[in-house]
Order: structure tokens, then C-alpha cells, then sequence
């Protein structure tokens, strides 16, 4: 039986609430009662601001919001109670208030800031009593600097913006301590913000422009129109989108559109994104299209473009002689993803010998940051169920420019000759008449588990190492290379596979056996899932194989690309280490390795880089 991770206590429910004309309630006047104000205006809520003596008292910013009638502001004192006493008196006049009003979604007390005109300021007895009556009529409330009645709490908040236009964006991102640190919530979400592309908050607005042109061929009475989102309930993004079928219904349609945008959303860079037009959008959604034609700046394009000196009109792009002199062609590794793992002839290739880089969906933004602005680049479409398709636009892309004489650097995640497709290219380039150079690249192979903790070989614990792919070409099933207790397994694109993976490995039935080349796997052998080896959002999850697919599951939304490593050499380094694995009769005392290295857990999750990679 599988074996979930145990509750901790101490967090809160993080939820973003669109309010649509309910009413948000605040007492109090103050500046804070303004900040307030605007975050529910913004949420397109309906806000009353009960303030003792009215408009007379508010502060600037709300009276000039209810002069233009975004708020309305409510005398206290003109509200009935039904007490003499001025603590109670507060308390039965919002009860009444509450009990004529309607749709009251939230209260938000303010007048108890710290602080304050302590002539001003709530006492704890009214706040007590305040919160009492909202929690009797079941309306969620918050009172400032008393978080022990409050039901919920702000989280430190920045709205993005679109860089060009200076519109506010949907994106918005909110961080919260949970009452351990609220002035360093407002620096995290600072840092936070500061990391991420400026034109993330455009990028969230093409985006939405894109799902509703996928929905669009979608009759708001087609029976399935709820269903159609983006797979957000599937953990990984690498479900093949299929292909357009002449019988297909319209809701058919909008679905199989809208697994296009969940594509791009994982993979495209967010400035590619960012800068989407209206013809580039249909040409994602119609999952058919080609290159543009050259010459034609209105054809739609699957990839990111930044114009060449080739397209600039200026005295430098005029032709000379009848015969452009030919160009070439590199066939270039970037390594796993850090930009500080790229070789000295691969950041030369990109930022001294380039005018146009094709480069694969998966070569992180930190790499393509480093091609200067000058230089054409285009990101491949190549998703799973199209990957041929890319690939040969790719290369027809490459010789195209290299006849025109130009330098072009092929990019590819890794290094290009391990399952890279490096030989289909060369041998391509080479019958069209180019002789490509191939720079290598820190292969993932290698980088991919030293991230992770893990040595691929380790005296005492892995003599040898083996690698093969998770899936052949055009999604065939591959045989597996049998056990053996000294040996490492290391398996590329597997992840979105695992259950058949794990079922090849492990059966013993004849049929499914056959689909592995020697012994099978013992259930409680180590196994790591890394995924997006080293780059900031890396996250390893080590396992048994009897217990990989309930931990994949319990993470929730996957993060390619990842990659799984099996073998003893994973718990080698663990801690005070283990290289006793391949001692005669060792095998007798792997129950008691396992809990020295998982305890009564079933499998560890460990989140980002160790900390000595900060700034390199």
C-alpha cells in the first residue's frame, strides 16, 4: 500500500479569490483601510468602509475614491446598536449591518494598526467582539496585529506589469510567512520579483489571448465546455497532442488546442511569449504549420525571432557581388541548463560567431540570455508528437541560412551526441552540402546525478554505468538492459513512462519480460528522479521502485526534463556514505541500508542547488 506524506501543521490554505460585485466590508479610515480598498476594487469586489464619524474622518485616499464613487463610506456612529456600552455598541451596529447587507464576502478590521492614536485605536475587547460577530454569521475576518482573530491574512503582494505598456497583468504573486516574519515576507517577494522576467506579467496576457482563441471554435453550448482546459489535472506536460482528425468535434477541437497552449506555457521561453502576435498564435493552435517563407515577415513563425542583420534594410544588408560566399554550420552542446557549466567554444560560438541561433524548446532562458540582441534566434516547436516535424524544420531552417552565408549555431540541451539527434543532423547538413562542427557539451548524463548527490560509479558501490532512453523513435518502446547489483541505470526522457518503465524492470511475466535484456529488478532498489539538474527550481526524489510511482504522484505537477537514475550508487554518498554494497553478502543487510537512508520514510524530496552554487 502506498505511503503519503504526513500532514505539518503550521501553513496556510493560499487562495486567490475573484469576488465579482461581493461586498468586502473594513472598519476603519486609515491609510491601511485605503491599501485594502484598492486590493478588493481590484478583485472587482463592491467595498463599504465603516469609518466612526464618516467621510469627516477618513483618510485622503478614501475620500477621494468615494467622491468617484468607487467606495462608500459609512458613518459608524450612524449605524443602530442596541447597547449603551461603547464596546458593544460597535459589535451590534455591524451585526445589523451584516444582517440587512448581502453577498458580504469578507471583513477586514483596520482601526487596530499599531501604532496609531491610541485615542484611535480599537481596544482588544470591541476587536474581540467584532470578530465574534462575523464568525457567528460564518463571514471570514481579519483584524490588523491581532492575528488570533483573524481567520485570514495578507500576503505580501506585487501585481506585474506589462513593460511596454505599462498595464497592470492578471499575474500576480503573494508570499506569506504565516505570522513568523512579515517584514521578510515583503523582502522574499521582492527577490522573488526581482528574478523573473520583466515581461512575465505580458507574457500571463498573451497567454490569456491564446486560451481564449483556443476556446474560441467552442459554442458556449457544446456540451463539453467545461472540460476544455489545460490538462491542469495531469502532472506532466508531455502527453503527445494529437492530431487533427477530419471527424473531430468542435469541442474535440478547442480541447486538442488547448493542449497546444498547456505546450507552450511549460516550454517556450516567458520572452517568447511575451511577444506572440495574433498570426503566431493561430499557428500554434492549428499544430500544423511550417517556418515562415523567407522574405515574408507576415508568415507565421513557431519560433522566437529577434530580426538578423540579414532582414534589418540598411546599407550593411546590400548585396555586393552576385554569389554569397557560403556559410556554416555549428552543431553546439549547452550542457544541463546552468550557464555556468556551458564550455569557453559553446559561450563563444553564441556570443562571437553567431547570426542565427536554432536552438531546442529545453535550453533554458539563462543561456539564451547570453546571445546578444543582435543575433536571430528561434526556439523549435518540437513537443511530444510533432518531433519529427520539428526537427526537420530545424535542420531545412539551418542549411536555408547557411546558403545565404551565415553562421548558424544549432543549440541542443546537453551534449548533442547523446540522444541528441546529433547524427541525423550531420549526416543531413553533410548531404546538403555543409560539413557541421560539433561542440560537445556537459552531458546530463554526468552533471544530471553529481547534482543530485549521486556518483554514477563509486568504488564499493557501482563498477559501471549504462545509459539508455525511456522511449525509441516515434514513441516505441525500447528493451532495457537487465540488473546487475554493480552497475548504474540512467534513463533519459523516462519520466512521462515510468509505470511501463517500472512494470519492464520489475515482471517476471514472459511477455513483458521481453522488453527487458537480462535479470529483473529487485522492488527495493534505490532510485532517483532528478529533474531540471541544475538550474535553480532543481528538485530530486529518491525512492525505492516499489515506491517512486506514490512519490512522482504526491508531488503533483512534474518539471521536466527529468531524469531517473537507478542503482546502489545512490545512497553511496548519503551522509556517512555507504560503499559496502558489493561486499560478499551484502545482499543480506539491504533492508537495513534502506532505513539507514530513508528512515520510516518512503522516499525523500530535496528542492534547488546546494548552497556553494549560489552566484556561480
Amino acid at each position: 500500500m502506498a505511503v503519503f506524506p504526513s500532514p505539518v501543521g503550521g501553513a496556510s490554505l493560499v487562495l486567490s479569490f475573484r469576488l465579482q460585485k461581493r461586498t468586502v466590508v473594513i472598519v476603519g479610515s486609515n491609510a491601511l483601510a485605503a491599501s485594502r480598498a484598492l486590493s478588493a476594487l481590484e478583485a472587482d469586489s463592491r467595498v463599504v468602509v465603516l469609518a466612526k464619524g464618516g467621510l469627516d474622518v477618513a483618510c485622503e485616499e478614501l475620500r477621494w475614491r468615494a467622491e468617484h464613487g468607487e467606495v462608500e463610506v459609512v458613518d459608524f456612529d450612524s449605524l443602530p446598536g442596541t447597547s449603551a456600552s461603547n464596546e458593544d455598541r460597535d459589535a451590534a451596529a455591524l451585526d445589523a449591518y451584516l444582517a440587512a447587507a448581502q453577498s458580504v464576502a469578507f471583513v477586514i478590521v483596520t482601526d487596530t494598526v499599531l501604532g496609531a492614536d491610541p485615542t484611535r485605536r480599537r481596544s482588544p475587547d470591541s476587536s474581540t467582539r467584532i470578530a465574534q460577530v462575523c464568525k457567528a454569521r460564518n463571514i471570514p475576518v481579519n483584524v490588523t496585529d491581532m492575528p488570533a482573530l483573524c481567520d485570514f491574512s495578507f500576503t505580501s503582494t506585487h501585481r506585474f506589469t506589462d513593460p511596454e505598456t505599462g498595464a497592470l497583468s492578471s499575474l500576480q504573486v503573494g508570499v506569506t510567512t504565516n505570522g513568523q516574519g512579515c517584514r521578510l515576507a515583503g523582502r522574499v517577494r521582492r527577490d522573488i520579483v526581482t528574478k523573473l522576467p520583466k515581461d512575465v506579467g505580458a507574457a500571463v496576457a498573451k497567454v490569456g489571448q491564446l486560451r481564449a482563441l483556443a476556446k474560441a471554435s467552442a459554442s458556449t453550448t457544446d456540451e463539453a465546455e467545461a472540460d476544455i482546459n489545460e490538462d491542469e489535472s495531469v502532472p506532466t506536460p508531455n502527453r503527445p497532442v494529437p492530431q487533427r482528425a477530419s471527424h473531430e468535434t468542435i469541442a474535440e477541437d478547442a480541447r486538442r488546442r488547448m493542449r497546444w497552449v498547456a505546450q507552450v506555457s511549460e516550454y517556450w521561453p516567458i520572452s517568447r511569449l511575451a511577444k506572440m502576435t495574433k498570426a503566431e498564435m493561430e499557428a500554434v493552435l492549428d499544430g500544423q504549420g511550417g517556418l515562415p517563407t523567407h522574405g515574408d515577415p507576415h508568415a507565421p513563425s513557431h519560433f522566437q525571432h529577434h530580426p538578423g542583420d540579414s532582414e534589418v534594410s540598411s546599407l550593411h544588408s546590400l548585396s555586393v557581388s552576385p554569389t554569397c560566399p557560403p556559410g556554416r554550420i555549428l552543431l553546439v552542446g549547452s550542457g544541463p541548463g546552468h550557464p555556468a557549466l556551458l564550455t569557453v567554444a559553446t559561450r563563444d560560438a553564441l556570443t562571437k560567431h553567431a547570426d542565427l541561433v536554432l536552438s531546442d524548446k529545453l535550453v533554458p532562458d539563462a543561456v539564451l540570455a547570453l546571445i546578444p540582441s543582435h543575433v536571430e534566434v528561434r526556439i523549435a516547436r518540437k513537443f511530444p508528437g510533432n518531433a519529427d516535424g520539428a526537427q526537420n524544420e530545424l535542420m531545412e531552417a539551418a542549411v536555408e541560412a547557411a546558403r545565404q552565408g551565415r553562421t548558424v549555431v544549432r543549440l541542443k540541451q546537453g551534449d548533442p551526441s547523446v540522444y541528441g539527434r546529433a547524427g541525423e543532423e550531420v549526416l543531413y547538413f553533410r548531404a546538403h552540402g555543409f560539413e557541421p562542427v560539433v561542440i560537445p557539451g556537459v552531458s546530463s548524463v554526468l552533471a544530471g546525478p553529481t547534482f543530485a548527490g549521486i556518483p554514477v560509479t563509486q568504488r564499493g558501490a557501482a563498477e559501471s554505468f549504462v545509459v539508455c532512453t525511456g522511449v525509441g523513435r516515434q514513441g516505441k518502446e525500447v528493451t532495457l538492459p537487465g540488473y546487475v547489483r554493480s552497475r548504474t541505470l540512467v534513463l533519459l526522457m523516462g519520466v512521462a513512462r515510468l509505470p511501463q518503465i517500472l512494470e519492464t524492470l520489475q515482471s517476471t511475466d514472459p511477455a513483458v519480460a521481453g522488453r527487458r535484456d537480462g535479470a529483473s529488478y529487485p522492488p527495493h532498489l534505490p532510485i532517483a528522479l532528478i529533474e531540471r539538474a541544475s538550474m535553480p527550481d532543481q528538485r530530486v526524489i529518491v525512492s525505492t521502485l516499489r515506491d517512486i510511482a506514490a512519490a512522482l504522484e504526491s508531488v503533483g505537477e512534474q518539471r521536466p526534463p527529468g531524469m531517473l537514475v537507478i542503482g546502489w550508487s545512490i545512497l553511496s554518498l548519503w551522509e556517512q556514505g555507504d560503499v559496502s554494497v558489493l561486499e560478499q553478502g551484502a545482499e543480506e543487510k539491504d533492508e537495513d541500508r534502506l532505513v539507514r537512508w530513508l528512515g520510516d520514510k518512503k522516499w525523500r524530496i530535496t528542492e534547488g542547488l546546494e548552497a556553494g552554487w549560489e552566484g556561480l
